[in-house]
């Protein structure tokens, strides 16, 4: 094998670089250079985030089934430098400073410009994601044991090379924009975008290209009609009777045939032959091969593990909401001999980034062959054990926010009651919280990842990769429900101030925290159930 995994790894950290280089400060740039007000710019940050979730499923699509994977990376590619591109030329228009801003022309031309480029730069960069991860784990042959066991490990690297890109960008491309302006601090991520580019297309000549396998929405309906039409139909004692092609006959350019297996027998009658008739037609919207039945059944198998990679998201998505309401509760001034300094809340997220790049290499190094010798398993742990051990990690997450706002709520009560020894608790106490997310999303995330590659269809394996990341939108949406509910419940109709008030020292944050480790609790224990089906069917 020609391939080197650094080629997409490298990819991957120029893209998040420029990704996360727009997302961390957007917000700024609304208020600041377009002079939005925070409820406007704060909804075009949702839209935008939804639309960065929802075009993976696009890119999804147009991989599996019209272009291939390599040709729908350049495409979103080219997409996502253009969007960055005409970002960094809005950044050049004059700046507005009048209190009639927003109605000069050019303010409304550079809005213009903006906002072509923001959502450009969302399509290409949802379009690449499922397609690049699945792009790199194609260039492995899973019929060489070495080369199954390098698959295993490029999951781990290509996680580790998005928390590279996520931490410099949060780090170096941030402090640009403050500090050199927006014309600089824009081009930046532009210039990354094109060295992502350079960087995928420098491997072209050793890349081992997979043809699209026709589209796998047209093939899941076509199983859906059939057996809706054949719903009638008696299902033969022996499966050997089930239409599938002949021996030697090739799948839909080059796929796998698939093996019947006994579950959801109701999908099973799309591959009954009827009639002669039926047979000589190949009319796929009438009969359907075993393989093609087996690919939706194998779809259908995944979505309780996929359900409960939401609920996770959910508990991550604490980390960028109320993990910085509590922190600007305590105190942010760290002092050391000699000098003191502020700490935002929001920067304790480069922890979360910090254990990542930690806690791969170890992970990859230590982990892995101690629990291979244990297990027996050559990747150490299988795809759903990782999962799973990611899954608990966010319960000791939520348990660990959870108990630092406790103490949180104990010091500030302690010093309303006048005991002057007593202060706003450091911001350093939230350190652990934040380690431990990047801890699960080692196991999680990753394992997540792997699962819906190794386990997917191959005509179905972008799309599978894109219903993984869709788990992220669904989780921010399912948080943001949580905390509606929650508030609605405890303020009693704005009688009280209930568990998340504006002033949190009047409420019981801490409560909250233990709900949704709980909620994680049982998340993880309907995981297991899942799992234990899953392995067992």
């Amino acid at each position: 094998m020609h391939f080197h995994p650094s080629c997409t790894a490298v990819t991957e950290c120029f893209e998040e670089l420029a990704y996360y280089g727009i997302q961390f400060n957007l917000v700024t740039f609304l208020k600041t250079v377009l002079q939005e007000s925070n409820v406007s710019a704060a909804r075009n940050y949702t839209n935008w985030q939804g639309t960065c979730y929802i075009a993976p499923l696009v890119g999804a699509v147009v991989a599996d089934s019209y272009l291939g994977r390599y040709l729908t990376t350049l495409a979103f590619f080219a997409v996502y430098l253009a969007g960055m591109a005409a970002m960094s030329i809005s950044a050049s228009f004059p700046a507005c400073t009048g209190l009639d801003c927003r109605q000069e022309g050019s303010s409304s031309s550079q809005s213009a410009v903006f906002f072509l480029g923001l959502y450009m730069m969302a399509i290409g960069a949802g379009g690449i994601k499922p397609c690049v991860s699945s792009f790199g784990a194609d260039q492995f042959d899973d019929s060489v044991p070495s080369e199954r066991l390098k698959k295993s490990s490029f999951f781990n690297w290509f996680f580790f090379s998005i928390y590279i890109g996520s931490f410099a960008s949060g780090t170096v491309v941030v402090w640009m924009q403050d500090n050199l302006g927006w014309v600089v601090g824009l081009w930046i991520p532009t210039l990354f975008i094109a060295l992502a580019m350079a960087s995928f297309l420098l491997g072209s000549g050793s890349y081992r290209v997979q043809k699209p396998l026709g589209s796998p929405l047209v093939r899941v309906s076509q199983v859906l009609v059939a057996a809706v039409r054949k719903r009638n139909a008696s299902l033969p004692k022996d499966a050997s009777l089930l239409y599938e092609l002949p021996e030697g006959a090739s799948m839909a350019d080059g796929t796998k045939k698939l093996q019947h297996t006994p579950v959801l027998s109701a999908l099973d009658k799309a591959a009954v032959i009827a009639s002669t008739e039926e047979l000589c037609s190949s009319d796929p919207w009438r009969l359907c091969t075993v393989t093609q039945v087996e690919e939706l059944k194998a779809v259908i198998g995944m979505l309780p593990i996929w359900a409960t990679g939401i609920v996770y998201f959910a508990v991550l998505a604490q980390f960028s909401s109320t993990f910085l309401e509590q922190g600007r509760m305590m105190n942010t001034t760290v002092t050391i001999p000699g000098r003191s300094f502020s700490i935002p809340p929001a920067s304790l997220a480069s922890f979360d980034a910090v254990s990542v790049i930690l806690f791969v290499p170890v992970y990859d190094r230590v982990l892995v062959p101690a629990a291979r010798r244990l297990t027996g398993n050559d990747r150490g742990l299988s795809e759903l054990q990782r999962f799973g051990a990611g899954l608990f990690l966010s319960v000791l997450v939520m348990a660990a926010a959870a108990l630092v706002e406790t103490f949180r709520l104990q010091t500030m009560a302690a010093a309303a009651a006048g005991d002057e020894g007593e202060k706003k608790m450091c911001i350093l106490w939230q350190v652990p919280q934040y380690l431990l997310v990047g801890a699960s999303v080692v196991f999680a995330c990753v394992g997540q990842s792997e699962f819906f590659y190794n386990e997917a269809p191959e005509s179905m394996r972008s799309l599978c990769a894109a219903l993984g990341l869709l788990t992220v939108s669904l989780g921010s949406y399912l948080s943001s429900l949580l905390v509606t509910v929650v508030s609605a419940v405890t303020t009693k109709g704005g009688r009280e101030p209930g568990w998340i008030p504006d002033d949190l020292d009047e409420g019981h944050l801490d409560r909250f925290f233990w709900l949704v480790a709980a909620l994680s609790g049982l998340n993880f224990a309907v995981f297991v159930c899942c799992a234990v089906r899953y392995k067992c069917k």
